[in-house]
């Protein structure tokens, strides 16, 4: 008898174990493997495997470090972006984000071999996949750093989503932005494209550049106002510092709330509701310590010294 328990009990033990390590699939249930191909990805020993953060001072300057394939969205760099961006909210040490890929391109968007070795799946799953990617774009609205994209290269489908994302975009001679999601297929509307493009250069030009997936040159971009300056690349980053040390000139609390009302304005249901936001914004940072300092500094004839408070 006792022989027959503890047979039993092992063999529960064994079971949970086997639970444990092997993921059952059931329609409707997430096993902990499923978890983790969405799930937000951390650096591990402070870095990340998909691009690199280099620290100068308030500012992070991100590269996106998949060169061999374009810097090609991976599943690990979409959950990793989400992380790092997301991060950012309450990371108030970090004043503003420039966004540059490694090697000859920006970002060549999703990269669609892993996507399909991954197999096919129903609209639950799909509905997932698809806001692995289309949930970078959002935090990096949400964050409320300015973020300069420094665009060289190609910047296609997904890659052209973070540049569209971005507050700011500077870009080199040879980049060349589209959203390639319609040549393969699918609809050009994806990861935010639809949102930003119209608001951007208008509703007949999106419609022309996501119907038929056609590129838009640099030069062609800074005309229509997409791209706000072309330089050669390797002055891509002296260019970039010029905004920077203008943007770090105001005051912390300034910037936010300056991007969290152009985020709200730029979908204002009228004037009245772009004004109320303004006239908030305005109340609350007229009651910080900056705002005394700021003025000080104009009347003394030096340069305020900000502490974002």
């Amino acid at each position: 008898m006792v022989a027959v328990y503890v047979n039993f009990t092992l063999l529960r033990v064994l079971g949970m174990m086997a639970r444990s390590q092997i993921a059952v699939v059931r329609p409707g249930v997430m096993t902990m493997s499923d978890a983790d191909l969405f799930r937000p990805k951390g650096p591990r020993d402070g870095q990340y495997e998909t691009f690199l953060i280099e620290k100068r001072g308030a500012v992070d300057w991100v590269t996106l470090n998949r060169p061999e394939s374009l810097n090609s969205m991976s599943r690990t760099m979409m959950l990793e972006l989400q992380h790092y961006f997301g991060e950012l909210y309450t990371d108030h040490s970090v004043r503003i984000v420039v966004l540059r890929g490694a090697g000859r391109a920006f970002c060549a968007g999703l990269d669609l071999k892993q996507e399909r070795a991954e197999g096919e799946a129903g609209p639950v799953a799909g509905l997932r996949v698809q806001r692995r990617v289309s949930e970078i774009v959002m935090r990096m609205r949400r964050a409320p750093q300015p973020i300069i994209s420094l665009v060289h290269g190609a910047a296609s489908g997904g890659g052209f989503a973070l540049a569209l994302a971005s507050d700011i975009r500077i870009a080199g001679p040879k980049a060349r932005m589209n959203a390639a999601f319609i040549r393969i297929g699918l609809t050009a509307c994806d990861v935010g494209v639809s949102y930003f493009l119209p608001r951007l250069v208008g509703a007949s030009l999106a419609s022309e550049l996501l119907l038929t997936g056609d590129f838009i040159d640099a030069e062609r971009a800074l005309r229509l106002g997409l791209v706000s300056d072309v330089v050669d690349e390797a002055e891509l980053e002296a260019r970039a510092q010029r905004s920077i040390d203008m943007i770090l000139a105001n005051s912390p609390v300034g910037v936010r709330l300056t991007k969290e009302a152009l985020n709200m304005n730029i979908d204002a249901g009228s004037l009245e509701a772009a004004i109320a936001i303004e006239d908030r914004q305005q109340i609350l940072s007229a009651q910080t310590a900056d705002m005394r300092e700021g003025i000080s500094a104009f009347l003394e004839k030096r340069p305020p010294q900000y502490r974002d408070g």
